[in-house]
Parts: C-alpha cells; sequence; structure tokens
C-alpha cells in the first residue's frame, strides 16, 4: 500500500541520439519536478535547453560514484513527499544506468514508482537487427576481463532467446572475437552503432564476418544484438554424441529419462534410439 504522505519516483527516458526523439511528457516533468537527479548535470543542462525548458526544482547529481550515498538523500526527499525525477545520459534509468538502488528503495518504503517511456537502445537494437524478437534476452556489458567474459559467454552458449549486449566501441572486436568462439563463427549478429543518429550504422551478418567488419576500428555507441542458439544445433547425432549429451543434461539435475527425452527431442531421432544408446553403455 502506498504511503498517502509520500512523494513520487519518476524515471524518465531521455533521447539516445536525436532530441527530437525525446517523450512529450519529459519536458513536463522537468519544468515541474521538486527534484531532478541527473547522471550528468552537465548533459542535462544541454538536454533543457534543447527541449527548451527551465527546470524549477532542484538538480542533483546521481551516477554510478555516488549512487550509494545518494540514495538515502533521495528517498528522505520522496518520503517527504517530494516528487523527484530521476534522468540518464540516454535511454531509460536502471537499464546498465544509476536507478536501480532507488528503486528498490522506494519500493521498500512504499512510495509509488512511475515512469515516462521513451527511447531505448536495447528495443531499438532489437527491432532493426533482423533477428527473432519473439523472445530475447539483455545482458548488459560483459565482463572486462578475458576469462570472465569467456565464462558468461560459455554459460550463454546454449541460450535460444535473442541476445542483446551493449559494449564499449574499443572493445567491440574483441567481444565479438569471444562470441565467435563461444557461439560458432557462424552465428547471425548485428552491430548497431550510433543509433538514431546522424552517422547511425547496422551491420549484420555471421559474427566471424563482423569480427573482420571491426578490426578496422569502431566508434561511437554500440548495441551488439546475436541470435540464440538453434535448438539440438549442438548435438552430434552420433552414438558418442547422443551418449554425451545425455551425460551432459544429467549434470545438470535432469533425471535420466527427462535427458533421453529432451535429447531425442532436439536431435531429432527415436527416443528408443537414444534409450538404447545410453543403457547399453
Amino acid at each position: 500500500m502506498i504511503g498517502p504522505m509520500t512523494g513520487v519516483l519518476v524515471l524518465a527516458a531521455t533521447p539516445i541520439g536525436r532530441v527530437a526523439d525525446a517523450p512529450p511528457r519529459l519536458a513536463e516533468e522537468l519544468a515541474t519536478a521538486d527534484v531532478v537527479a541527473a547522471e550528468d548535470t552537465r548533459r542535462l543542462k544541454r538536454l533543457t535547453t534543447d527541449l527548451g525548458v527551465t527546470v524549477s526544482g532542484r538538480v542533483v547529481s546521481y551516477f554510478e560514484g555516488n549512487e550509494s550515498a545518494r540514495t538515502p538523500v533521495l528517498l528522505e526527499a520522496l518520503l517527504a513527499g517530494e516528487r523527484v525525477l530521476l534522468v540518464t545520459d540516454a535511454g531509460m534509468p536502471s537499464v546498465s544506468d544509476p536507478g536501480y538502488r532507488l528503486v528498490a528503495a522506494a519500493v521498500e518504503h512504499d512510495v509509488l514508482v512511475t515512469a515516462v517511456p521513451g527511447p531505448s537502445a536495447v528495443l531499438t537494437a532489437l527491432a532493426v537487427s533482423g533477428l527473432p524478437v519473439d523472445r530475447f534476452c539483455f545482458e548488459g556489458f560483459l565482463p572486462r576481463k578475458a576469462g570472465e567474459r569467456s565464462r558468461r559467454l560459455q554459460a550463454l552458449a546454449r541460450e535460444e532467446r535473442t541476445m542483446v549486449f551493449f559494449e564499449a566501441p574499443h572493445r567491440t572486436e574483441t567481444a565479438l572475437e569471444a562470441m565467435a568462439s563461444a557461439f560458432g563463427d557462424d552465428r547471425p549478429a548485428a552491430v548497431c552503432r550510433e543509433l538514431t543518429k546522424t552517422h547511425e550504422e547496422v551491420q549484420r551478418g555471421p559474427l566471424a564476418e563482423l569480427v573482420s567488419w571491426a578490426a578496422e576500428g569502431v566508434r561511437g555507441e554500440v548495441t551488439i544484438v546475436v541470435a540464440g542458439a538453434v535448438p539440438g544445433a549442438d548435438i552430434a547425432t552420433d552414438p558418442d554424441g547422443l551418449r554425451s549429451a545425455v551425460a551432459e543434461r544429467e549434470e545438470d539435475g535432469m533425471t535420466r529419462k527427462e535427458a533421453i527425452a529432451e535429447v531425442a527431442r532436439l536431435a531429432g531421432v527415436p527416443k528408443r534410439e537414444v534409450y538404447d544408446l545410453v543403457h547399453k553403455s
């Protein structure tokens, strides 16, 4: 139940490129909020200037470096009945940007949390990628260390949903190489660069081809979209491959009966055949 004297936390999406993409409500919220918490106050100033808006409330910085310390201060304002608007440099707050801690604290204290929907690099890249969009997952930024990055991608090798990643331009080639190693050179993908901006570019193709493209250098904001695994594509249909696939699933916690049924379905072979192979071994 929402407390009767609490304020409202508003998460507002900001343009990821063209200021004309700003949702109409953004200007209204900027002009009327009691507190505007911004990831970068200088970028907020440019945004309000472009929108022709004057901020009447208090402006405070809220970024990764001060998020933990600033959250209690903003929560206090919310509990005092103030309307707090949270904006980041681009896109929706808390999606690989500051915001989660404040949202969690507000929810814990029964403060109303709402949003001004708008631009999103995740959904924009997904939509223009040409890859399946019926089921997808957002993986954010990959770890910078090679070993951690490799382990993360190996854990996703059998993910069947389309995957969306953020990446820094100078690490794009390295990330694509690691993806090709984990997912296979032929896995379809798309690299979306500078979405909605003047130099927007979308490169589509197998991962190996995109690695070669990225070797020439990548600039700007980058979002990578990778097709999910094809069910059963990693299962070899020879006897050893089928037995190995069943064993892997048993190690993951499936019963032998469940593992045999899944392997048979994914590999497109009779269940009895897989059963006989496993039990004869």
